[in-house]
């Protein structure tokens, strides 16, 4: 996709056409709403930028605790193996 962006913005130079003239064509310069899907397109990148930091948060802290949340703690001691014989 990336690769394709590039290839637009030289064919547009290509054309003649100003910076200012790619880019509006690019970020939906042309439509009614063009200010409104930039926004929309900017506040999906937030939101999925915070969500990948949470997810990795919670990953790191998963992997910290030793204990599985709802289950007791061992009192098992290598004494106790003993006393059995």
């Amino acid at each position: 996709m990336l690769g394709n962006f590039f290839q637009l913005v030289k064919i547009g130079k290509e054309l003649g056409l100003s910076k200012k003239e790619i880019n509006r064509v690019l970020l939906f310069g042309n439509s009614k709403y063009s200010i409104l899907y930039i926004l929309l397109i900017i506040a999906t990148f937030i939101v999925v930028g915070i969500v990948i930091m949470v997810l990795g948060i919670l990953g790191i802290q998963a992997s910290r605790d030793v204990y599985p949340a709802g289950t007791l703690y061992s009192t098992v001691k290598i004494k106790d193996f003993n006393k059995r014989k």
